[in-house]
């Protein structure tokens, strides 16, 4: 496996070739094929252990390349203008005919789209002049890796390249918002419920077009150890994550933001996950978080991993 920051050649060269490539976006790390290709999606799966009808998001290198994927209208123009490149992937009307395969689209008639900022996933999918497909190179239901180290860790040995982009800026999957019979806001992610209707107005909820949306499922993101949500502090033989400038200390306590910083907690969460599950505790607690903002993509993660959310 070709591994580091020097090796964008060798990865398109793996890309066309029907390879797998772990990929550094602002986000999380992505495990990466060519989204045109059933048996590099179906590599990716194999890989990742990740059930077929979890559609995956194409990644775009431009504005050109993401028409040529999916059918944009106003609204979503005006999203892409505001956003992109960024953490906000758009659901819309796949293009016809579709540079991006029908088992990557979990057999619907919607692309999941979006265009990164990280400069090495830009160089990537640019040089290959397609769009990749690029879910978070983790096991399925894992959490996902923010750093180069946890993403070779979890599927390095299914991949013939990995990029070096070092800790993932934002931490957190890319918000998901659904652009068809109305605007819906499938997941909260890092541009936040306020950001999008700003530009495009009200934002219904995720109900009718959830199935098209990746990381919808009830137990994501999850640890080995069970998670106990909005915990003022840790019990015996559990690990903490804890929040703000009064937390306890200790070798099981990892602090998402001694600030209190939602920015930073977000950046933090799935390696601090990681770190605390690597304690092997009877379970993970977590300090109550605010909820506005970002603080409702980060319960968002928090909740499905507890398997709260159905």
């Amino acid at each position: 496996m070709v591994e580091g920051r020097d090796g964008i050649d060798e990865a398109r060269t793996a890309l066309a070739a029907g390879r797998l490539v772990i990929l550094p976006t602002e986000t999380v790390y992505g495990l990466a094929a060519d989204a045109a290709d059933p048996a590099a999606v179906a590599a990716i799966f194999e890989a990742k252990g990740r059930p077929r009808f979890n559609p995956l998001i194409a990644h775009v290198a431009d504005q050109a390349m993401a028409e040529r994927t999916a059918v944009f209208d106003d609204d979503a123009r005006k999203l892409a203008r505001a956003f992109w490149p960024g953490p906000l992937t758009l659901v819309l009307p796949a293009a016809d005919p579709s540079p991006v395969c029908d088992l990557a689209r979990a057999g619907l008639e919607t692309v999941a789209v979006r265009m990164p900022a990280h400069p090495i996933a830009r160089q990537v999918i640019a040089g290959f002049g397609a769009p990749v497909v690029a879910p978070s190179a983790n096991r399925s239901g894992r959490p996902s890796p923010t750093r180069f180290a946890d993403a070779v860790e979890e599927t390095g040995a299914f991949a013939a390249a990995a990029l070096d982009g070092g800790a993932c800026e934002v931490g957190l999957e890319s918000t998901v918002v659904a652009l068809l019979d109305r605007p819906r806001l499938l997941r909260p992610g890092a541009v936040t419920r306020a950001q999008i209707e700003a530009v495009i107005g009200p934002l219904a909820e995720a109900e009718a077009d959830a199935r098209r949306s990746p990381g919808r499922m009830a137990r994501h993101y999850a640890p080995q150890a069970p998670l106990r949500l909005d915990a003022a502090a840790p019990e015996p033989d559990e690990a903490y994550l804890a929040f703000g400038p009064d937390a306890p200390q200790g070798p099981r306590v990892f602090n998402l933001s001694p600030a209190g910083d939602l920015a930073e907690a977000a950046a933090n969460l799935f390696a601090h996950l990681r770190a605390a599950d690597r304690t092997a505790p009877r379970a993970i607690a977590v300090a109550p978080i605010p909820k506005t903002g970002l603080g409702e993509a980060i319960d968002d993660r928090l909740r499905r991993a507890a398997g709260f959310v159905g």
